[in-house]
């Protein structure tokens, strides 16, 4: 199967950059959130996003400033927002991408069940919860499959795609193939808790979280450690500030309760969590984020 024309539900922290990725490869996409506010601000994300990747191209003198103009046009032009589900009884492939909560992921797909095309794909960035459980929530849970980005969805290649016990063959196979339609690398996962990139990353970032907690360090100097050692772009804390502190301790939750102790918990993120400090979107977490 083809996609021709896609949508994404939730325009929140990756919503806006799932939608650019997919009008960046050419196809038209219908952005919904459930308040004007959200889509406005993933349509802003879309066309920052854009932008900026442009900008880089020109400053590297691979197009001019006009191209660089016409293709910003061209892309956000289609990208199309709403609160309402108008357009989707016309799309082959739609991402879900609603807050972690299984049952705010399951309603909506109740939702997309009842009004998208029999042949449509539905599709969830979730980052840990059952793809199974949420196909249940539909009439075709053959056609319910995982398609989890990374952040930032903009610049990440990688995608997992998750195969729940009712994820039919065909779907799957259509779900890796638009996967590098939009420019992606694909990775076939089974439906096991975290999947493969949250497994791997969570068993080493959770030791991290279990030293902190036991000797009391600063996050930030753990941070500044991890980045002046290139052990990776950034420090484990600055990063779950930006994924969204919420996000990260659900996930970690997750882990703890299917494989144990092995998977630590981190008792500050909680009491952030817990206190409304939930990372950049809220301008609060291990850190201040500036408006």
């Amino acid at each position: 199967m083809y996609v021709f024309r896609a949508a994404v539900v939730g325009a929140g922290t990756m919503g806006g950059e799932i939608a650019q990725t997919i009008a960046s490869a050419g196809l038209p996409v219908v952005l919904k959130d459930v308040e004007q506010k959200f889509v406005d601000q993933g349509l802003e994300k879309a066309h920052e996003v854009t932008q900026g990747q442009l900008a880089g191209l020109v400053k590297k003198e691979k197009i001019s400033q006009e191209e660089a103009d016409r293709q910003l046009e061209e892309v956000v032009g289609r990208v199309t927002g709403t609160t309402e589900y108008e357009g989707f009884g016309e799309v082959d492939f739609v991402v879900e991408a609603v807050p972690e909560r299984m049952q705010i992921k399951q309603a909506v797909f109740a939702e997309l069940d009842a009004l998208t095309p029999g042949h449509a794909i539905l599709a969830s960035n979730t980052s840990a919860l059952s793809i199974t459980e949420i196909g249940e929530a539909t009439s075709r849970p053959d056609r319910v499959v995982g398609f989890h980005y990374f952040y930032p969805a903009s610049i990440m290649r990688l995608i997992e795609v998750i195969e729940g016990d009712e994820t039919s063959e065909e779907t799957m196979q259509a779900a890796l193939n638009f996967a590098q339609q939009i420019r992606k690398q694909p990775i076939r996962c089974a439906e096991v808790p975290g999947f493969v990139v949250n497994r791997i990353l969570n068993s080493a970032v959770s030791e991290i979280w279990r030293v902190q907690d036991e000797e009391g360090i600063d996050p930030k100097e753990i941070d500044r450690i991890v980045q002046e050692s290139k052990a990776a772009p950034m420090g484990p804390f600055f990063l779950g500030d930006l994924l969204g502190l919420d996000t990260v301790l659900h996930v970690a939750e997750h882990l703890h309760e299917s494989y144990g102790d092995r998977f630590f918990v981190s008792p500050k993120m909680k009491e952030l969590v817990e206190a409304g400090n939930l990372g950049q979107k809220s301008g609060k977490g291990f850190y201040e984020h500036g408006s």
